[in-house]
């Protein structure tokens, strides 16, 4: 079998150099009896490249069972794989075969199964060196022929180090080893699948196929895809069903796009309102609290002011605020030195200075929360020359809602 006709059997979508090396090692590998172990993060598709390799082999027409490791109970997994005997244990209520028994002369495929515990991993290397098991409750020897091929989503030498996965088990499964990239590793494959998943749902819906425009394309290449092309071929349907325009825009996509909140520069806070805060409403909250501090501050010195009750600390303060908002730096006097007597100055113009606080004020609250954001985008964005990933790494916020941002305040670039 060739790649192409592989890729279009099998609906494997891209031209990835890994992938495609991937897919021949999977090819060479499959006329043998050889155990194969697959891996590869979660959704990057280890299941479809176990049955290329079954398809491939001279076993294509036996059975093939696909078995996920994690999702059975530790209890029953030694049972769902060799079998048990009638009352071997508490519900053992007949004589039930295995999955090894099952797919005699076939391919079993264990997912996850760095998952599997100690006492099953001990029953499964005896498969492997002798095509034997006994089921649970028996004392007799069975015989099976199977080929095996094993997933992993984690590293099994890792897990072997941890004392969580046998040594000698481990080589067992080894014998060839393929290693499937990550989506996010595949470049403009991205937008391929995209598309193929697109197409796929246009039919399976009877609608006309959504179309991503040159940002959103960017941003779909650029997004980390933790679930990988599971994840991309649910965002695809998503979008098709509930988008109202079929050319879809960055800020449509960012919107279907769910926050990676472990790989995310946006800061976490607690808020007694509870949880939902986005990055808006955090900015917003920052700024605020910022104001709040200052107008405090202001108070102090105009109290201070009025009083006439100024300690050291008081001309510190209060020389600080003079200037920070006023371009008379003589209303308020330091002393020349640490051993100089301190003593008040008098203040002959206590009204012009709360007149010029609240002048400041005044001009504080024309200037609105948008324009103080709109003014840090801009700045960070000519900063940066029009880049917009390390603007918004700048920024603290996500590319997504800085993209919306651009859109939203008509920021030109």
């Amino acid at each position: 079998m060739e790649i192409l006709s592989v890729k279009q059997r099998f609906g494997i979508v891209g031209n990835n150099t890994d992938l495609n090396n991937a897919l021949n090692t999977a090819l060479q590998v499959a006329p043998t009896d050889l155990s194969v172990l697959i891996s590869g993060e979660s959704g990057v598709g280890k299941e479809v490249f176990s049955q290329v390799i079954h398809q491939a082999s001279k076993r294509k027409h036996e059975p093939f069972i696909s078995i996920n490791c994690g999702a059975i109970p530790e209890g029953t997994i030694s049972s769902e794989l060799f079998g048990h005997e009638k009352g071997a244990f508490t519900g053992a209520q007949e004589t039930r075969k295995g999955y090894f028994e099952t797919a005699n002369g076939g391919t079993v495929f264990l997912d996850e199964v760095s998952e599997m515990p100690q006492e099953t991993q001990a029953r499964l290397l005896r498969v492997l060196e002798s095509g034997e098991f006994i089921k649970v409750g028996s004392s007799v020897v069975q015989k099976t022929d199977v080929r095996i091929i094993a997933a992993s989503n984690k590293s099994l030498l890792d897990q072997v180090k941890k004392g969580k996965f046998r040594e000698d088990l481990y080589y067992r499964l080894n014998t060839i080893q393929i290693k499937i990239p990550s989506l996010r590793e595949r470049g403009m494959d991205i937008h391929l699948l995209f598309r193929k998943f697109a197409a796929d749902f246009a039919e399976k819906y009877n609608t006309t196929p959504v179309q991503l425009t040159s940002e959103a394309v960017q941003l779909l290449v650029n997004y980390r895809w933790p679930g990988n092309v599971r994840q991309l071929k649910h965002i695809a349907e998503q979008i098709s069903v509930l988008s109202q325009s079929k050319l879809v825009d960055a800020i449509q996509l960012s919107d279907a796009l769910p926050i990676d909140q472990e790989h995310s520069n946006i800061p976490m806070v607690s808020s007694d309102e509870g949880p939902g805060l986005n990055e808006r409403e955090l900015l917003y909250r920052v700024l605020f609290d910022l104001k709040k501090d200052v107008s405090d501050l202001k108070k102090v010195v105009v109290s201070l002011s009025a009083n006439g009750n100024v300690s050291n600390d008081d001309y510190v303060v209060k020389n600080w605020a003079n200037e920070t908002h006023s371009s008379d730096t003589n209303r308020l006097m330091l002393p020349e030195s640490n051993n100089q007597s301190i003593a008040p100055t008098p203040i002959t113009a206590d009204h012009e200075i709360q007149e010029e606080i609240m002048d400041s004020e005044h001009e504080e609250e024309v200037l609105s929360i948008a324009d103080m954001e709109k003014k840090m985008i801009q700045k960070a964005l000519e900063k940066y020359k029009g880049r917009r990933k390390e603007a918004a790494t700048e920024l603290g916020i996500s590319e997504r809602t800085l993209y919306r941002k651009i859109k939203e305040y008509g920021i030109d670039l």
